[in-house]
């Protein structure tokens, strides 16, 4: 086999070279404040603003072995936890290069490695003591200090199942007299019965992005909720609020006619004083100063919650929340609604129309919905030839007969609403509009779930399958409605909300004018869900704002001064060769320096990026001040949670949430950032080790002609 091969464990290595250039696009990432980057398709000339690690990897040129290896480590992390892909890109590239500086010092491989998987370890058990359960979390932030003009009342609870407290209700109306748009703030049916929000869109950025709205369709008389504020319409106690300085808006005659159904719901306190925070706040403290996706998470939370404390469901369901991106729309227009919302095209709008308020019966296919569709695993019949494999459904009556044969199955269930997994043949979706039957493709799994559980509906894989017993009732079909009432007409594609009584589904309605920028807005949006679901997950949340990974750094000094222990012989077991051994032991200061001036880097390039220092040389000097104090302090873990808790940590300018309130707590996911750092060093590891690059295939000729072939050994 004709092949190609090079040394790639030289001084410099290759493999290393490679991925500290790979991460060096990714610095401007890190960190709360991020500096977006425009991704250009060299084919089409179109851009995409990217703001993420795994947007960027998508986007390089990864054709290298070790580049192939970033990309899989990359979108491991992603798969797994949806966030901490900057930290995990920027930490290969750091590391990557502090091991080059170890193998200019002729530091043996064997000693790098041993060292840092070592110094790795002890780190991450020593970061322990910062960790903070989740209770506590809620309790500090009830102990909070609260603003005196926030709220003239302390009666911050709905009953025993809302989200309410003066913080939350401060934040959305901030700046609520600058509002250029007339937002109105019609009624909302409340299902006491099921906490039933259907006719309610859940709006937290209305107008200029302040006030959480619900809007329903014209004629719906009841209630009033705000959930984006945390006001919920509670079955339990209901209080009118009309003097509020909060509710106000700029429309003076607008709101005198609205006051009279305004209605906001309040009662006595909890008998925890921590409910008035909840999950809403912990979804603040992670959000890194991401307010427009904070905002619709904080809604979401106060539906989900609302509904948990009646029909005892979990508090944050992540498998009810969807997402809808509408292009088109400004961005104060984005919003929670419940129910499912989708786009479809303008022939399927017009049966929509036709179906308004009227109840449907639904259908729930598991597949895709074409004629050569086959389930995974079908097993084709023993001896039978295949003539025609994919017939042509324009012509032949082949595909004539499927058509008719399907559309007679619908027809005959009185089918209106079909719900598919997968695709859908377009000649079928035409003659289902001819024949009022609206279908919808790429419906995600929990969406079908969801209406199978409220309407009775079992999907089916295939059409033929279909019984009277599979077919649901109950769903509602109708126009989308933005948060000033209009149904909205994007030219192409027409947002629908498809609803049924007591669904539990939330979808998050995302707008922008930008089509570069959606991409990113979705993302940041769901990065936010996985913080604030892996958090729960794991029951605890680290100390942001650097506070962990500057117990590292103090750590590893303390490592580096302290000679070898009996605790440490763990390490010479493992290598089985004294030599070895004695040289683990020689290096190992250089080693764990290498190690620390990873985090170091992370430490200062976040405040870089943050503005809290102006030069990497400013940070980096504030990083060793505050170790020294630490230091002097006798316990480091104590000193960096004094300085946590007052707000003064790493903090040269202001926090992301300086316009909210002052010493808002920044916290951490504990898993996924602890696994970001192993997959980090697990990589820079692999190509450490790896001592040759062998190339084969055509790819062998190129190289045979190239610049660098004197690089390489051709076979």
């Amino acid at each position: 086999l004709p092949m190609a091969f090079r040394d790639v464990n030289a001084r410099r290595h290759i493999g290393l070279q490679q991925l500290s250039s790979l991460a060096l696009a990714g610095r401007t990432l890190l960190g709360p404040t991020k500096s977006c980057k425009f991704i250009v398709d060299e084919s089409t000339n179109q851009s995409t603003l990217i703001c993420s690690a795994v947007r960027l990897i998508e986007s390089l040129d990864l054709t290298s072995a070790a580049g192939q290896l970033l990309n899989e480590t990359i979108q491991a992390q992603n798969k797994e936890f949806k966030t901490g892909m900057s930290t995990l890109l920027f930490l290969i590239g750091a590391w990557s290069n502090a091991i080059l500086e170890c193998l200019q010092q002729n530091v043996p491989v064997s000693a790098i490695v041993s060292v840092m998987s070592e110094g790795l370890n002890s780190c991450c058990e020593r970061v322990q003591c910062l960790q903070i359960s989740i209770h506590d979390v809620n309790k500090e932030l009830c102990s909070s200090s609260v603003r005196p003009n926030a709220f003239k009342s302390k009666t911050c609870q709905i009953g025993h199942d809302s989200l309410l407290n003066p913080q939350i209700f401060l934040y959305f109306q901030k700046d609520i007299s600058t509002q250029e748009e007339v937002i109105p703030r019609n009624s909302c049916s409340h299902q006491e019965d099921d906490c039933n929000f259907n006719k309610c869109l859940v709006s937290p950025l209305a107008g200029s992005g302040s006030i959480a709205s619900l809007v329903k369709p014209a004629g719906d008389k009841s209630t009033s909720v705000i959930s984006g504020s945390g006001v919920i319409a509670s079955s339990c106690n209901r209080q009118k609020l009309t003097h509020s300085r909060y509710f106000s808006t700029l429309g003076k005659s607008h709101f005198s006619r609205q006051q009279g159904n305004f209605q906001g719901c309040l009662s006595g306190q909890s008998a925890d004083p921590c409910e008035c925070y909840g999950l809403g706040h912990l979804a603040m403290t992670l959000s890194h100063g991401n307010q427009t996706s904070m905002k619709l998470l904080r809604s979401i939370v106060a539906y989900q919650q609302e509904r948990a404390e009646c029909s005892g469901s979990s508090q944050f369901n992540i498998a009810e929340i969807v997402t809808c991106c509408l292009l088109g729309l400004p961005e104060s227009y984005s919003c929670v609604s419940p129910g499912f919302v989708t786009l479809v095209s303008p022939e399927q709008a017009t049966v929509i129309k036709y179906f308004q308020d009227k109840p449907l019966r639904i259908l729930l296919m598991d597949g895709d919905l074409t004629e050569q569709y086959r389930h995974l695993g079908f097993n084709r019949p023993c001896n039978v030839r295949t003539v025609l494999e994919h017939p042509s459904l324009q012509e032949g009556r082949a595909g004539d007969l499927w058509l008719s044969s399907m559309l007679d199955i619908l027809i005959s269930f009185a089918v209106n609403l079909v719900l598919v997994k997968g695709n859908v043949c377009e000649n079928l979706m035409e003659r289902c509009i001819a024949n009022s039957i609206l279908v919808i493709g790429s419906v995600t799994r929990d969406v079908l779930c969801a209406f199978g559980e409220v309407t009775s509906a079992q999907p089916v894989t295939y059409l033929t399958q279909l019984n009277a017993s599979c077919v649901g009732s109950g769903a509602q079909v109708e126009l989308w409605k933005a948060c000033d009432g209009r149904a909205m007409d994007l030219g192409e594609l027409v947002p629908v909300r498809i609803k049924v009584q007591g669904i539990p589904l939330l979808t998050a309605v995302l707008t922008t004018t930008v089509a570069s920028k959606m991409q990113l807005i979705e993302d940041q949006f769901w990065t936010l869900v996985y913080r604030l679901h892996h958090a729960l997950n794991d029951k605890k949340v680290f100390l942001g704002g650097g506070a962990v990974e500057l117990l590292c750094l103090s750590h590893i000094r303390m490592l580096v001064e302290r000679p070898l222990q009996p605790a440490d012989k763990n390490t010479v077991k493992e290598l089985h060769n004294p030599w070895l051994a004695a040289s683990a032991t020689e290096y190992k200061s250089v080693v764990l320096q290498a190690l620390a001036s990873g985090w170091k880097q992370y430490l200062s390039v976040v405040m870089c990026n943050t503005a809290k220092a102006a030069s990497e040389l400013e940070a980096c000097t504030l990083v060793d001040h505050h170790l020294k104090k630490a230091a002097d302090c006798g316990s480091p873990s104590a000193y960096i949670l004094k300085e946590f808790r007052r707000g003064d940590l790493l903090r040269g300018g202001s926090s992301p949430f300086a316009d909210h309130r002052e010493g808002l707590k920044v916290y951490d996911n504990v898993s996924a950032k602890t696994e970001a750092w192993r997959r980090a060093l697990d990589l820079v590891l692999l190509v450490l080790q790896t001592d040759a690059e062998i190339i084969t295939g055509p790819k062998r000729n190129q190289l045979l002609n190239s610049h660098v072939s004197s690089e390489f050994m051709f076979l």
